[in-house]
């Protein structure tokens, strides 16, 4: 269209996908794009959520779109199948569990503003299509802005074993972040104790056992005298514990104004869940889920 974006090819006939090639805000491209569309239909299309950008999923009408970015559109009569999960993959399933993969932008489960598009009610729904009486259970979540892999629960008491046993089943979890700054330490370990204000932000103190410990380790992989990215190991799982930690070690995970960040280069929060390994509650058997990092969180050396 003019030099503006261009139609690639579809991976299934679900979808439109389009290849940005100079920067415009999102509802003019998506005016053009489908232009058998009305403005409300187009809109409503962004607020059901079928609309991503480097599988990232934007409702804002005036998010800003760069040259080299995706945009993938899930066509309606696809986000009307009640089979079709917006923001999610499902990376493995049994009668236990379920893994998946979840874009940022979605929410793990209800907030006040938002019941129906999250992670946990797509899912919920998706096994009630099996069986009326199915249900899914929160493990354990992540951040609206965070992707990666998630775990849900097809039972109680399936949640509460791996709940109540997490530090023992739980073998690993790494997360990419990527970082304001050059860090110069190769590797290193954050410790600190975790608290929380009344308005929800986390912080930390290093009084011994005031709040919840939390230990984080960190692998330099690349870096510039801009930004850094780090492979990063949770030893504990505590609510926004890499966010805290990385704003405390000097260097704020991009995009997250909220503990520190002052630059967004990647349009989203620099964090992705990009492994899980586990023993399995019923079998024992140990299991272990990697999903890519966004190639977006790749950097130049220079």
């Amino acid at each position: 269209m003019s030099g503006e974006f261009k139609r690639v090819a579809a991976a299934t006939d679900d979808v439109f996908v389009f290849e940005i090639e100079k920067e415009m805000t999102l509802l003019p491209f998506l005016l053009k794009a489908l232009s058998h569309r009305s403005r409300n239909s187009i809109k409503s299309i962004l607020a059901r959520g079928q609309v991503t950008v480097d599988e990232y999923i934007v409702t804002q009408f005036n998010y800003v779109l760069y040259p080299g970015q995706t945009v993938t559109i899930l066509k309606n009569q696809a986000a009307k199948r009640e089979s079709t999960l917006i923001g999610l993959k499902i990376l493995y399933e049994d009668e236990d569990l379920i893994v998946v993969q979840k874009d940022a932008g979605l929410l793990s489960v209800a907030s006040k503003k938002e019941k129906q598009m999250t992670a946990h009610q797509q899912l919920m729904h998706y096994v009630k299509d099996k069986h009326r009486m199915n249900k899914i259970y929160v493990v354990h979540r992540l951040d609206k802005e965070t992707s990666g892999v998630m775990m849900f629960a097809k039972h109680k008491h399936v949640q509460q074993t791996l709940q109540n046993n997490w530090s023992d089943m739980v073998i690993e979890r790494s997360y990419m972040a990527l970082v304001e700054g050059r860090v110069k330490k190769e590797h290193g370990t954050i410790t600190s104790w975790l608290r929380e204000t009344k308005t929800h932000v986390v912080y930390s103190s290093h009084t011994p056992n005031d709040g919840l410990h939390a230990v984080t380790h960190f692998a330099r992989e690349q870096g510039n005298d801009h930004y850094s990215l780090l492979n990063v190991k949770l030893e504990t799982g505590r609510k926004n514990q890499i966010r805290v930690h990385m704003k405390d070690f000097g260097y704020p995970v991009v995009g997250d104004k909220k503990y520190g960040s002052t630059q967004n280069p990647i349009g989203r929060l620099g964090l992705h869940a990009r492994s899980l390994a586990f023993m399995h509650p019923t079998t024992q058997k140990p299991m272990h889920f990697e999903v890519k990092t966004p190639p977006a969180f790749f950097i130049k050396s220079k």
